[in-house]
């Protein structure tokens, strides 16, 4: 067991590491062809915050894990809505502009539904809760309108600051950044291997599935970064970024990595429960309804990051007494 702990472990911190220097090396090399910060934000920024959750997904598909596949994905957007906002709105309001309030949230919305019906077919009359790869062909779908809608928005949103920080386009600095991205790239391959086959041998040890520590362990491992980067901006009064991660990642999550991974193999919901989907749906419609007609719009107050926070808690609470019944 203690090794299986320390390959989980060693996995989950290269994952992490790896996606902070794949997104530096990325982010210098893509600055040095000038590349614009729209591009940046919108591709490598948004693919580096969700390397983790990618790489443990495509590597369960693959591996033929599918409910661990699909249950780091419904987990992480879970701690990602109720967790990370409601932490960052107790300590201090979060921010919500009207792009989140009119498009943004709603789209994240959106994700959630489609992939409730997706994934609980039976539901409505389907033969299997399966997320098939013309499912995946769909969510893919989804996340072009949603990349094609943030680049007709960003494009009429100037950056001001486009020259101020020149880049060194000296041949040293080119395979600086080049070295830090395979270096990022490599940790991710083989921590996601080290996570996954640790994860998996854990779960087996003590006797609950696998979709379990995927929902709970996995997802709160790779969506740390996220927690500990809405907290340090919230305590400094920085909390607009917050709930636009949050989002961003949620639908990402989604439409992007779920429709890889289905993709690439046929996911069966397996031991992700009906519950875990009913609250992934909830903590959106919360967000939505928290942004959409909260007292002081334009805010998630401390009182809704509590109510966000209690949710999380009695989830998790919910999802260890049930494994271990």
């Amino acid at each position: 067991m203690l090794l299986l702990i320390g390959q989980f472990l060693i996995g989950l911190v290269l994952i992490i590491k790896g996606a902070d220097w794949l997104t530096d090396g990325a982010s210098t090399i893509a600055r040095i062809f000038n590349i614009s910060n729209l591009v940046i934000g919108l591709t490598i920024v948004a693919l580096g915050t969700s390397a983790p959750e990618l790489v443990v997904s495509v590597i369960s598909a693959i591996n033929g894990q599918t409910d661990m596949a699909i249950g780091n994905v419904v987990g992480s957007n879970i701690f990602n809505t109720l967790a990370i906002i409601g932490i960052t709105a107790l300590i201090c309001p979060v921010a919500c502009t009207k792009g989140n309030v009119r498009y943004d949230v709603p789209f994240c919305l959106l994700a959630s539904i489609v992939l409730f019906a997706m994934a609980n077919d039976t539901l409505f009359g389907g033969s299997a809760d399966v997320i098939s790869r013309s499912d995946g062909i769909v969510l893919l779908c989804f996340m072009a309108i949603f990349l094609a809608y943030s680049i007709t928005i960003g494009l009429h949103s100037r950056n001001p600051e486009a020259k101020e920080n020149p880049v060194d386009k000296s041949a040293k600095s080119i395979l600086k950044a080049v070295g830090l991205f395979l270096i990022g790239l490599a940790c991710l391959i083989f921590g996601g291997n080290w996570l996954v086959d640790g994860a998996s041998g854990i779960a087996l040890k003590l006797g609950v599935s696998q979709g379990v520590i995927a929902l709970t362990i996995v997802a709160a491992g790779t969506s740390a970064p996220e927690l500990v980067t809405s907290i340090v901006a919230a305590r400094k009064g920085n909390t607009d970024m917050a709930l636009g991660n949050a989002v961003g990642s949620n639908i990402f999550n989604i439409f992007f990595i779920l429709g890889i991974a289905s993709t690439i193999s046929p996911l069966q919901r397996g031991n992700i429960a009906l519950t875990d989907f009913l609250t992934l749906l909830v903590s959106a419609v919360l967000i939505w309804i928290f942004c959409r007609f909260g007292k002081k719009r334009l805010y998630i107050t401390r009182w809704e990051g509590g109510i966000l926070t209690a949710c999380a808690l009695l989830y998790y609470v919910f999802a260890v007494v049930t494994a271990t019944v």
